[in-house]
């Protein structure tokens, strides 16, 4: 497995900037004008991509009111058939070059959730540089072999995934076609809340299978893909809305633009506070190390006095010896006059 995967012009993987999806699902209310905005909207608010759903009610699902249809599942949308959703939210097909068009003059990366074979011939058409992999689609494995025989970067969601369920996926992934695999952690509740995040399984998913892993967010908290890149998350992807109080399917758990914006900015200052891991002073504080503390003559003493704790002490700043020679120093004698506020070196000591 590859430690970095590449979209487009970014390498994407641990010590890279973080990889910020926004995701538009079903939030242009199904308005062309919504969609060619948010698009605007990402670049805006500092994302590096746009992702999109390419289906339809009928690719995905069935047209029935039988009761394995219905969603009761303790989400927004429960007691409506699945076509019925999907038929509100669906994405347009003939909007999705148009707005790729657009997000290529931003120089935004746009890619999909392809949900059939239709729907990964139509994204292969429009030439997107990348396939995300959707958590309820999972355990599709013909799917997956479709998407990863393109040879592309595939971002796999595992919600709702045990290990083996992963694992399987993972290597229908491989074996298929494409050695670019990240997995993202996901919570599929809607709206997740943070207690059910379990961001720590996203640091098993990087240790188990070598493949840059990060989050795909369906919480309204902005503290949550913050911790997820301390972590160690080289992707968010969070849904994005122009107001949530226009509705939709996913308005409850999507970011308006400036929650969206300040949702970056903390990302960013997350990943430049983590640093490389090495253990010492940084540039600046380099500079303030003349502010520490070393042993200095604390009174007037005259040539051959014995230097004491009356007279040394551990002060700031540092140009006088090391603290560690304190034990040493004591009881020598001056072999000059020395003033008050001298750093003490071996030089103003007999036999030093």
């Amino acid at each position: 497995m590859a430690d970095h995967i590449q979209i487009g012009e970014r390498l994407i993987g641990l010590g890279k900037s973080v990889y910020i999806i926004a995701e538009l699902s079903a939030n242009h209310n199904g308005s062309f004008e919504n969609a060619l905005r948010l698009v605007e909207i990402a670049k805006d608010c500092g994302a590096d991509a746009v992702k999109l759903q390419t289906y339809t009610a009928d690719t995905i699902t069935l047209r029935s009111d039988r009761e394995e249809f219905r969603i009761q599942a303790n989400t927004n949308w429960d007691g409506r058939t699945l076509h019925s959703l999907y038929s509100e939210a669906y994405t347009p097909w003939e909007w999705q070059p148009k707005l790729k068009e657009a997000a290529d003059t931003l120089n935004l990366d746009l890619f999909s959730s392809p949900f059939d074979d239709t729907a990964v011939d139509f994204l292969e058409q429009m030439d997107v540089a990348a396939y995300k992999l959707a958590s309820f689609e999972l355990v599709d494995f013909p799917l997956i072999r479709r998407i990863a025989a393109t040879g592309k970067p595939l971002i796999i969601s595992t919600g709702m995934g045990s290990v083996d369920e992963i694992d399987e996926a993972v290597e229908h992934a491989r074996t298929s076609g494409t050695k670019h695999i990240a997995l993202l952690k996901c919570t599929s509740s809607y709206p997740a809340n943070p207690a059910e995040m379990n961001l720590r399984a996203m640091v098993q998913l990087k240790d188990r299978f070598h493949v840059p892993v990060g989050l795909s967010d369906h919480s309204r908290e902005l503290a949550v893909p913050v911790a997820a890149v301390a972590l160690g998350a080289c992707i968010i992807e969070k849904h994005l809305i122009i107001k949530r109080s226009d509705g939709g399917p996913d308005s409850a758990f999507s970011l308006e633009p400036d929650e969206f914006e300040q949702m970056v900015r903390s990302v960013r200052v997350t990943e430049q506070a983590l640093g490389n891991g090495i253990i010492g002073p940084s540039e600046r504080e380099t500079e303030s190390r003349v502010f520490r503390r070393s042993l200095f003559v604390t009174d007037n003493v005259k040539r051959g006095e014995l230097f004491s704790t009356s007279n040394i002490r551990s002060i700031r700043p540092s140009h006088g010896l090391h603290t560690r020679y304190l034990p040493q120093v004591l009881g020598k004698r001056a072999a000059r006059d020395v003033k008050k506020g001298t750093p003490l070196s071996w030089d103003l000591m007999e036999n030093a």
